[in-house]
């Protein structure tokens, strides 16, 4: 099988054959149909000190199963995350992290709609917004902060604010149904908001700090860092709350099999729709990569093996 691998920090990517990896105990083995580019992936290739196995979001068919599985066989279309190589035409999914596609979906659906979907609803719930208040999403044009921005629209929200690094990115933070959107640059964000997710951190937290009311709450759901003084908190009586997605899937099945069920519920019904910027040959990953490094992309980046 082909798969993408690197020698070094910061690349180059390169494709290389490699033997179709047996599924162990509890583990699926995938074709994959679409695979999913993310900012947390593109920086361990830049910045981690030895690299690392490509993984991520992909779905595709079941072609095996493991030892002890129980929830899948072969033939089910199933997504989900890998934890090693996914830049590959197959890997290998633990059955805890994967979950079934409906029929009415593609692969490319799935890709761009579950893992990004449930991180988007997972933060707007840690917000814990009341019908009629206030949200607003930094990096809302990307994969997650796109869906977040309707999620938070479908979930009663008063008003939505997008917030892009780009103003050339408004038109389609807006055609999500954002009432407005601001420039990272702008002195002001507008009129305060009662919440902020904010997958973007490092210096972009201290304005999306100000931008919230009174009493507001920032989720902070990035890898990005940052620090944040107690004073900015104590003087508007703000919160930050921190938010992890493998926390849930790990500690909560019950509540990310609900989750899940909702997000295929509102994209059934058109009330969810995961836009994707572009799908990207394996032999591209490279050229996908700049395109999430650059920050250009509206919506979600796909590889298609």
């Amino acid at each position: 099988m082909r798969r993408v691998r690197y020698e070094s920090t910061g690349g180059p990517l390169f494709l290389e054959e490699a033997p179709v990896p047996e599924p162990g105990p509890g583990e699926l083995l995938v074709r994959c149909a679409a695979v999913g580019v993310t900012l947390p992936v593109v920086r361990k290739v830049t910045e981690a000190p030895e690299p690392i196995a490509l993984g991520g979001e992909l779905a595709g068919e079941v072609v095996a199963v493991g030892a002890g599985v129980t929830r899948f066989r072969a033939g089910d279309r199933v997504t989900g995350l890998c934890f090693g190589h996914g830049y590959a035409d197959f890997a290998v999914l633990h059955e805890a992290m994967a979950s079934p596609v409906p029929d009415d979906a593609g692969a490319v659906d799935a890709v761009a709609l579950v893992r990004s979907g449930l991180v988007a609803y997972g933060a707007l719930a840690a917000a814990r917004p009341a019908p009629g208040e206030s949200v607003l999403v930094t990096a809302a044009a990307s994969g997650v902060g796109h869906l977040a921005v309707q999620l938070a629209r479908a979930r009663g929200a008063g008003r939505v604010v997008g917030a892009v690094s780009d103003p050339a990115k408004a038109e389609f933070v807006r055609s999500l149904g954002a009432d407005d959107c601001v420039h990272y640059a702008d002195d002001s964000w507008g009129e305060p908001v009662d919440c902020v997710l904010d997958a973007v951190g490092g210096d972009l937290l201290t304005p999306a700090l100000a931008a919230l009311a009174p009493h507001g709450r920032l989720v902070a759901y990035s890898s990005g860092g940052g620090t944040i003084r107690a004073y900015d908190l104590l003087v508007g009586a703000k919160s930050v709350i921190g938010f992890q997605m493998a926390l849930i899937a790990r500690g909560r099945p019950d509540l990310y099999e609900q989750w899940r069920r909702d997000l295929w519920r509102m994209f059934a019904d058109g009330d969810l729709k995961p836009a994707v910027h572009g799908e990207f040959a394996l032999e591209d990953a490279a050229e996908a990569h700049e395109v999430i490094e650059s920050r250009a992309n509206l919506g979600k980046v796909v590889l298609r093996p």
